[in-house]
């Protein structure tokens, strides 16, 4: 299986956010979620029951954790990984330029 993680992107910004599974495998599922100024809903929180290591590729974005009282901040290149149940949310990605990122969910021992 290969591909480019650049093919496909959308020309202009999109209502939602797109999210397509690149690979999975057992305690693995790999993705490349497509923001265009998206965040997530008033008052929801992400918290997943595997881990997440999150690349943003291109964009901007800023992650907020419940347990920290600063938003972080993404730009290209930045990563983190995100522990199983730890909540979390998008309070905002890029409206004037595609926000790219490839995450990676597994099993967290």
């Amino acid at each position: 299986m290969t591909g480019n993680l650049f093919d496909g992107l959308p020309a202009r910004p999109e209502a939602a956010e797109r999210l397509e599974t690149l690979l999975t495998d057992p305690g693995l599922r790999i993705e490349r979620i497509i923001s265009t100024g998206q965040a997530s809903p008033p008052g929801f929180w992400y918290q997943q029951e595997d881990a997440e290591w999150v690349l943003l590729v291109s964009g901007e974005a800023l992650l907020r954790f419940e347990d920290e009282t600063e938003a972080r901040r993404l730009r290209p290149g930045d990563w983190l990984h995100i522990r199983s149940q730890r909540r979390h949310r998008v309070e905002w990605t890029a409206a004037d330029a595609l926000t790219l990122w490839l995450a990676v969910h597994h099993t967290q021992s």
